[in-house]
């Protein structure tokens, strides 16, 4: 979604600063939308449970755009060489549906994508949006399913599949997080919510995983400050 002209905030009676807050607390942690509008109240910010799912719509989308620009620009001359492809499974008003979802060797979401099905077709619109935004993998993990091998196969980079009994746990613990939001949500109820969800998640996430198990104290802290202080700056 592109960037509106002018202020994005200048119908709204609160600051960006709340709204910012807001919208973080409620993509990036499992919190329902109750959830928020208490843990604000303790913080003597008095707002709906609806008034947090107006933000979220409203403004994720906007703050995610503005993430994923500025990494993008700074990962220009990197390659994302290894991708981890997946699918997972969402339930929404009794219909299972597809997310399929691709991730790199750093554990960084490259793309979230809703499909009604799992075949060939899919996989292949899956993989189309994928390349073009992020140029071509040196090597693609993926698990056993043919409609994988069917797509790279007609992409022409079948030679660069690799499969494994747990090559593809990257992905694979990935879900995880979204899975949390998923249950706090009680569930997806379109796939149009699903699609914009995810995208939105993705970013944030890539935004504030900081790895903090694989580096000591001091260097998590000067990490969490920098994240925090570019996490002021979109439209700002």
């Amino acid at each position: 979604m592109s960037k509106p002209a002018g202020n994005p905030f200048r119908y709204f009676n609160s600051s960006p600063e709340v709204i910012r807050l807001v919208v973080m607390m409620y993509v990036r942690f499992p919190l329902s939308l109750r959830n928020v509008e208490d843990l604000l109240f303790e913080r003597g910010i008095d707002i709906g449970h609806e008034t947090v799912r107006l933000w979220w719509n409203r403004f994720g989308p906007l703050f995610a755009g503005d993430i994923r620009r500025q990494r993008v620009s700074r990962m220009k001359g990197f390659r994302h060489w290894q991708w981890h492809l997946d699918e997972m499974y969402v339930k929404i008003d009794g219909e299972m549906v597809y997310l399929w979802r691709a991730v790199d060797h750093e554990g960084e979401v490259l793309e979230s994508y809703v499909t009604k099905t799992r075949d060939k077709r899919a996989a292949l619109a899956f993989m189309k949006k994928a390349l073009r935004r992020h140029g071509s993998p040196e090597t693609v993990t993926t698990d056993g399913l043919r409609s994988f091998g069917a797509t790279l196969n007609e992409l022409g980079i079948r030679d660069r599949q690799e499969i494994g009994r747990w090559a593809n746990n990257r992905v694979e613990n990935s879900h995880q997080p979204l899975r949390r939001r998923e249950r706090a949500m009680l569930r997806f109820r379109r796939m149009k919510a699903l699609q914009k969800f995810a995208s939105v998640h993705a970013s944030f996430h890539n935004h504030f995983s900081l790895e903090r198990h694989l580096t000591d104290r001091k260097t998590y802290k000067e990490r969490r400050s920098a994240t925090q202080a570019e996490w002021q700056s979109p439209m700002a």
